[in-house]
């Protein structure tokens, strides 16, 4: 939600809402307007589908391959402005299309990890090419740059909360029923594969469905929040804790909060949801890396503080 969209919601409202003491007052002040209600809806569905599908984008160390797929919203959007489809046609083709490739050229097991980079950066180039091409050949403006980038919260339909609600309940149900053997390959590719699981395979489709859900996300948050949302909340939580279960809790429910403080304060400023979002997401990354460093520091004095241990003669 850009500036402008700010200030004409707030024209749309014809009120200028402020911060009171008074929590309780302010939320449902938030929660009286249906937009409101639609946009804090779709981004606890993007704040959840993000961070489980990121939690083990950061484990497989793919962010860059995230961060591409997210990039294919341009030329998908671009694309469809040309040919006169829809763009969310443009965003799942391109995305998808995306997430094959990666999983096709950067997946094989004898390739290094600057191989697999460099594979994934030359889908990103040609992605990026082409959207630029696309919009030369359009000839025209692509609706809103600013959408496109940022999203945006306020215009989010029923239709478009339904849908990104059948999205995240089908991507999330894949991902618990593959998430075991997901698990295993993520963690140590070679035993797993020794032990019979499709590690290639369950490589790509891992992509695709993170390519599915950037593809429905992004037309709501943009490109720059979907890659955010599914890189921050998971990188904090895997600092704090390396339990599985526990770091996939504390991912989603950073998620959350991220989102809901968000959008809330961006409704009492003029200001963009997604620099509140991306704001927030970047402070409690930074916060838990301090204490992450402040923690090893105390353990390292108490280390050093102790005093040898000397064998007692009986």
């Amino acid at each position: 939600m850009g500036t402008e969209a700010a200030m004409g919601m707030r024209t749309v409202m014809g009120t200028d809402p402020r911060l009171t003491w008074n929590l309780a007052h302010d939320v449902s002040e938030v929660l009286e307007y249906h937009f409101m209600v639609n946009a804090l809806l779709a981004g606890s569905l993007v704040a959840v589908m993000a961070g489980l599908l990121g939690w083990f984008m950061v484990l497989r160390r793919e962010t860059f391959a995230g961060h591409t797929l997210s990039i294919m919203a341009f030329p998908g959007a671009s694309g469809a402005a040309l040919i006169g489809v829809p763009a969310t046609w443009g965003y799942f083709v391109f995305c998808v299309m995306g997430g094959l490739a990666i999983g096709r050229f950067s997946g094989g097991r004898g390739r290094s990890w600057s191989e697999q980079s460099a594979l994934i950066g030359a889908v990103q180039v040609l992605a990026l090419g082409l959207g630029f091409l696309f919009v030369s050949l359009y000839g025209g403006v692509l609706g809103d740059l600013n959408s496109l980038l940022f999203g945006t919260f306020i215009g989010i339909s029923d239709g478009q909360v339904l849908t990104l609600l059948l999205i995240a309940v089908a991507s999330v149900a894949v991902l618990l029923a593959l998430s075991r053997p997901l698990l295993f390959a993520s963690v140590d590719a070679d035993v797993a594969s020794a032990r019979g699981v499709p590690v290639r395979g369950l490589g790509v489709v891992f992509l695709v469905l993170l390519a599915l859900a950037v593809a429905a996300t992004s037309q709501i948050t943009g490109v720059l929040l979907v890659f955010a949302l599914l890189l921050m909340p998971a990188a904090s939580a895997q600092a704090i804790t390396a339990r599985p279960g526990l770091s996939l809790v504390l991912t989603v429910a950073i998620g959350l909060v991220v989102v809901w403080l968000g959008l809330g304060i961006a409704y009492f400023s003029v200001y963009p949801a997604g620099f509140f979002v991306t704001s927030i997401s970047f402070a409690i990354y930074v916060g838990v890396q301090v204490w992450v460093w402040a923690r090893s520091m105390a353990l390292r004095e108490i280390q050093v503080s102790e005093p040898p241990t000397e064998g007692v003669i009986a």
